[in-house]
């Protein structure tokens, strides 16, 4: 999944050779992400994560085999815009389902022990090694073997992922529970009812439209801007992926020794600082290493909501309490992409700048106020003690 969300803006760039459509593409793959978010809950809590996440790999494995098809007929041209563009829609759709059911399966292994951070850490540290290869190898193919094979290669990684779901073990009582969740459990009410997570989820959205901003500009900024290959995209974020290994696996020891709001507040202030000097980076090595240091500060951040989450929210309400809070933190991405759509390359500087500072100020407030609103559960919780 990770392989083709990072790499479909760039197979678009490369093959039409636009960086509007970049932008556009980009905000195709996050539109039908907003649009199926109450579905995808709502399959998830009826059928269980592991049928979910099983059917959404096996399709997504279909859809790419019949774009290398179409792609391998096609002579360029408007053949060749409208496929890549349809998959990014279908790719979107499909990582929506997929990502639920991940989500919701980390859930239940999270309240079925004490130490939550701890598994949100090592669940983290999954995603990002896949992270870690995928964008390199993808960039890789792409540049030097061409799109039927970074096809080809995402479609067997989906093709593997369904069959290891299908025939993989259940966790003891995680099925069982997915489908007694009622689908009719508004997720809207039990994030308003949980004030500080409704803060973070806010200011983490915020914060979403300034990296997704840098997310969709990134191929147009290091090929067109820097004068890179394609391949030093993928390069771009497998670097961050390292670095935001190292910092989820001292993320789980640091909350344990600090607490969790203040390794959030530093990751908050460390993102917006970072964010800031992507802006200025005017050199390939300099724009690599601040992004990695944003995105490893952005994972400082997602261990403390996903243990807040986890926390706070009860599990029969989770699969839909969880689609909601994707949709607001996914809302930024299509704005993202529409921004670099419509904003010459020249320009992205000055925008992300901008977006940088709203960062910073949106993040203070959240953690602010998502402190103020937790202290008085610690209080009661402290007094019952």
């Amino acid at each position: 999944m990770a392989t083709a969300t990072f790499t479909l803006p760039l197979l678009v760039l490369a093959t039409t050779d636009s960086p509007a459509l970049t932008g556009t593409a980009f905000a195709l793959e996050w539109v039908p992400r907003l649009a199926s978010f109450g579905r995808a809950g709502a399959l998830v809590a009826r059928h269980g994560a592991a049928r979910v996440m099983g059917r959404a790999a096996a399709t997504r494995a279909l859809v790419l085999l019949a774009a290398i098809l179409v792609l391998a007929g096609a002579a360029g041209g408007a053949a060749t815009t409208v496929t890549v563009m349809a998959l990014a829609v279908l790719n979107g759709v499909l990582s929506q389902f997929s990502y639920v059911a991940a989500e919701t399966a980390g859930a239940a292994a999270s309240q079925a022990t004490t130490r939550p951070h701890r598994v949100q850490g090592v669940l983290l540290g999954i995603d990002q090694g896949a992270m870690l290869a995928g964008p390199a190898a993808g960039a890789a193919l792409l540049q030097w073997a061409g799109p039927g094979w970074l096809l080809g290669a995402v479609a067997a990684m989906s093709a593997t992922a369904a069959a290891t779901v299908s025939t993989g073990p259940t966790g003891p009582g995680t099925a069982s529970a997915e489908r007694s969740s009622a689908p009719a459990v508004s997720g809207w009410a039990t994030l308003w009812s949980q004030p500080a997570l409704a803060w973070l989820v806010a200011g983490l959205a915020v914060s979403n439209l300034a990296t997704g901003t840098l997310e969709a500009a990134a191929p147009v900024i290091v090929v067109r801007n820097l004068g890179q290959s394609s391949a030093s995209v993928g390069a771009v974020w497998s670097v961050a992926a390292a670095a935001t290994l190292l910092v989820v696996a001292a993320s789980r020891p640091a909350i344990e020794r600090w607490g969790l709001w203040p390794v959030g507040a530093l990751s908050a202030a460390v993102a917006s600082a970072a964010c800031l000097g992507v802006a200025q980076a005017h050199r390939f090595p300099a724009y690599t290493v601040l992004v990695a240091v944003l995105m490893a500060a952005e994972a400082g951040m997602t261990v403390v909501l996903r243990t807040l989450r986890s926390q706070l929210v009860p599990q029969e309400a989770f699969a839909p309490t969880l689609a909601v809070t994707i949709l607001i933190l996914l809302l930024p991405f299509p704005l993202a992409g529409v921004l670099v759509a419509c904003i010459p390359p020249s320009a992205l500087g000055q925008l992300l700048t901008g977006l940088a500072v709203l960062q910073a100020a949106a993040l203070a407030a959240a953690f602010t106020k998502a402190r103020m609103a937790l202290a008085p559960h610690r209080t009661a919780a402290a007094s019952s003690g």
